[in-house]
């Protein structure tokens, strides 16, 4: 685990890179996803417990979406859990849209008995559900969505967004706050519209938007790189090999 700053020389990563090493990982190597994802999950575990450490029974409210970036949370769930600490998990979608990596994660916790909230994201009280549910919290984990995200947010997940932000409590962001645009660094929707973070744990490499972006550290708040088990240099030196 690195911090990032400015002055560091880091590998920078956009959202077509990020999806090709994935892919590379995966299908070249012959990497699980299930296995980068546990990786990546208990990366942001480690960050959570190092910055909630003097606290008497931790209390952390995970917020999951339906694809990958909620499955990290479920890996982030059951290491926390494994520590003592008091979590909440909370999926924001409709849960039988999980599929695959982040399925099995979250069978997981089913399967180990820990209790799974479900968000209304259909009705209008959005802000006060998430206000209860993440009551007595000391830490909120963003797992909502991942870099893939482009274009606009659905009304709902734009008052979600907005509600746990007005909780103003430490956040800390899987990959990459959410509803913030990967390559520009900017909020996708427009409207100040993503997660501001105290933290944000990413994967393998900085983001493109995370560098040339003057407005992105108000979302991304700290930065930290994380090992998902296979680094981007060594992709570089796969693709300089096939080339010769």
């Amino acid at each position: 685990m690195e911090k990032y700053s400015p002055d560091k020389n880091m590998m920078v990563m956009t959202r077509d890179q990020v999806r090709s090493f994935d892919s590379w990982a995966i299908n070249q190597l012959g990497i699980p996803g299930v296995v980068l994802m546990e990786n990546a999950g208990r990366s942001c575990a480690e960050i959570i417990k190092e910055k909630l450490t003097g606290i008497e029974k931790p209390k952390v409210c995970i917020f999951c979406g339906i694809g990958n970036n909620g499955g990290d949370g479920y890996v982030i769930a059951r290491h926390l859990l494994n520590s003592g600490f008091e979590v909440t998990v909370v999926i924001c979608g409709d849960s039988s849209k999980i599929k695959g990596d982040a399925k099995i994660n979250l069978d997981i916790l089913r399967g180990i008995g820990q209790p799974i909230q479900q968000l209304n994201m259909q009705a209008d009280d959005i802000d006060s559900q998430v206000g209860k549910i993440s009551a007595g919290a000391d830490i909120l984990v963003d797992g909502l969505f991942g870099t893939g995200l482009a274009g606009q947010l659905r009304e709902n997940y734009a008052t979600l967004i907005k509600s746990i932000n007005a909780l103003n409590l430490p956040v800390v962001a899987v990959d990459i706050p959410s509803g913030l645009d990967c390559d520009s660094g900017q909020p996708a929707a427009g409207d100040f519209c993503a997660i501001r973070a105290k933290y944000t744990v990413t994967f393998a490499s900085v983001k493109k938007g995370f560098v040339i972006s003057g407005d992105a550290n108000k979302y991304t708040g700290e930065i930290f790189v994380a090992s998902i088990g296979i680094e981007p240099s060594q992709y570089k030196s796969d693709l300089e090999h096939q080339k010769l």
